[in-house]
């Protein structure tokens, strides 16, 4: 198994940027893909976006697709999620997560899973 740890998070503005992290840790060598979901109070764990192994490949919940970016580094075990146009609807804990098979990630699955991150946007 993987461990995640993300980084982040934090509190802006409607309109503006952040950039989540995160790093992973133990069996990273082990090819997997990696992902980022989302759950605000009251609200289903929601799917971001996922990656696959070589980065040649992304997904994106059409909620953010044109506004956020996911990215990694295999040299470093990094993911990343750069985050454009904040909306408030985007609040939420974000929790990075891997899995060996891509399509558990996009079905809301995955084995390894970060403790998350509070993104907050103001209006």
């Amino acid at each position: 198994q993987v461990q995640l740890v993300e980084s982040g998070g934090g509190l802006v503005q409607a309109g503006e940027s952040l950039r989540l992290s995160c790093a992973a840790s133990g069996r990273t060598s082990r090819s997997y893909a990696m992902g980022w979901f989302r759950q605000a109070p009251g609200k289903e764990r929601e799917f971001v976006a996922a990656i696959t192994w070589t980065g040649s490949s992304t997904y994106y919940a059409d909620s953010v697709k044109g506004r956020f970016t996911i990215s990694r580094d295999n040299a470093k075990n990094w993911v990343y999620l750069q985050m454009n146009s904040l909306k408030p609807e985007d609040t939420a804990v974000y929790y990075c997560v891997a899995d060996p098979l891509l399509a558990r990630i996009t079905n809301i699955q995955a084995n390894s899973w970060g403790q998350g991150t509070q993104v907050t946007v103001s209006s």
